[in-house]
């Protein structure tokens, strides 16, 4: 077998749990404070969360079509490179590279050592940034040495995270330590200007981020046809009803008043924490900052399992070093993709400071899911004679309502966050000038 082939060995389980792993994090623990504090509507909030699982249900069909007509590793590059060419995939592939895997894996294992030292009277900025960089080695070495263990190290920290959110909503529903009117608090809903609603729905879309990461195995899963739309579906389906069901939590147990920049008033994303002290006591507020801090290790092996297998799709096509499209003769992973993205994000780690990244990041992820839910239009055009195991369910609405939506959303970012929005967009330009400077040395070419 060639040192560039992957083997097809994960299974519908552990493709899931990917999908599981990749949505469920960060953004379901920040963004519902920074939604009170924004829009001060419990109802409006509950409106936005079920608005954007929606949303991430049309992106998850639209993407299993397009996964398992094109099953193949890489994700969106794949897509993209099939529906506009070369250029728009390499810009995906160079915004996913910085922004979309290296930056948050470092972001996701500083919240972990975060979480984790915090209630032993830790915390300092080196203490979390060495235990940071620790977790990322630790979950990278075993998804170096082959499929077995990655996909066991996946499935178990996925399974830590599932038991903790829904084990905090089952004691949620019996420790009566808040209040069900809470969550019809609020401000009328007409006095929530459109422009904050709208870009309150991005924060929510940050938070659902991942719906398509099945998408990145598509070249090393069984049956990929079947496989792949049954994990896309299962695993975004499953996301947000515990989402909704996640923030029934944070309503029954925080008063909005009590979360705000004043005084008095608990931080935004301090929110998790102050739902579960109010219900069970600080003591167990100690204990669930320990175990989420351990939740946040699935995240952590998702970014650091899916990221690689676009820099080897770029790789085989001559739009990345072509090291990154080696595997390993044993394991058959991208070990050289993996160990490159994980020094990047030890470097992100300790040479920035972390600042809130969701209106940056959040622009730019959204600007690229436009492009590649549109890609199912281009290629039922372009390629009606593709085989197409699973074709989207109403076509061509469930597309529509994803674009028109995200692009009504994007629209308001560029108002209300105009310095993020044009950082954003300007890092994903950067990259036209660098895709023309190494076409030019290396010559790209299709595999």
């Amino acid at each position: 077998m060639s040192d560039h082939q992957l083997q097809r060995t994960f299974g519908l389980s552990t493709a899931t749990y990917v999908v599981i792993a990749s949505m469920v994090g960060t953004g379901i623990l920040i963004s519902p404070g920074f939604m009170m504090v924004s829009l001060q509507n419990y109802p409006l909030i509950f409106g936005l969360w079920i608005v954007g699982g929606l949303l991430a249900l049309c992106g998850a069909l639209c993407v299993a079509e397009l996964a398992a007509a094109l099953p193949h590793a890489g994700g969106e590059y794949v897509y993209l490179r099939e529906a506009y060419g070369p250029m728009p995939a390499f810009l995906s592939g160079w915004t996913s590279f910085f922004l979309g895997f290296a930056a948050p894996l470092a972001v996701t294992s500083h919240l972990a050592a975060e979480y984790l030292l915090t209630p032993f009277g830790l915390g300092s900025g080196y203490q979390i940034q060495a235990l940071a960089a620790v977790i990322i080695a630790a979950i990278t070495v075993p998804n170096l040495l082959g499929h077995r263990l990655s996909a066991w190290t996946q499935d178990a920290t996925t399974i830590i995270k599932l038991a903790l959110f829904v084990g905090l909503v089952v004691l949620a529903a019996v420790f009566p330590g808040g209040r069900l009117s809470h969550v019809a608090e609020g401000q009328p809903i007409g006095q929530v200007g459109l422009g904050i609603a709208a870009t309150q729905l991005f924060y929510v879309m940050f938070a659902y981020s991942g719906w398509n990461a099945a998408s990145y195995l598509a070249g090393e899963v069984r049956n990929p046809g079947r496989t792949l739309p049954r994990s896309l579906l299962l695993g975004a389906g499953s996301v947000v009803l515990l989402y909704l069901a996640v923030n029934l939590v944070f309503a029954y147990a925080v008063p909005l008043g009590a979360v705000g920049f004043g005084d008095g008033q608990v931080h935004p994303t301090q929110v998790p924490q102050l739902a579960v002290e109010n219900l069970f006591g600080s003591r167990a507020a100690n204990v669930f900052s320990v175990l989420l801090g351990l939740t946040f290790l699935a995240n952590v092996s998702a970014l650091i399992i899916t990221g690689p297998r676009v820099y080897y799709a770029m790789a085989r096509n001559g739009l990345f070093p072509s090291i990154a499209q080696r595997v390993s003769p044993q394991g058959r992973v991208p070990v050289y993709g993996m160990v490159l993205q994980s020094l990047l994000a030890v470097v992100i780690l300790f040479a920035l400071e972390f600042q809130d990244l969701y209106q940056y990041a959040s622009v730019g992820l959204s600007l690229f899911a436009m492009l590649f839910i549109a890609a199912v239009y281009v290629l039922r055009w372009r390629r009606p004679d593709m085989e197409r195991p699973f074709c989207v369910p109403g076509y061509p609405v469930v597309p529509a309502i994803f674009l028109v939506v995200t692009l009504f959303t994007a629209v308001f970012a560029f108002v209300e966050w105009p310095l993020p929005s044009v950082y954003s967009a300007g890092s994903i330009l950067v990259g036209i000038p660098v895709y023309y400077v190494w076409s030019a040395l290396f010559r790209p070419r299709q595999v």
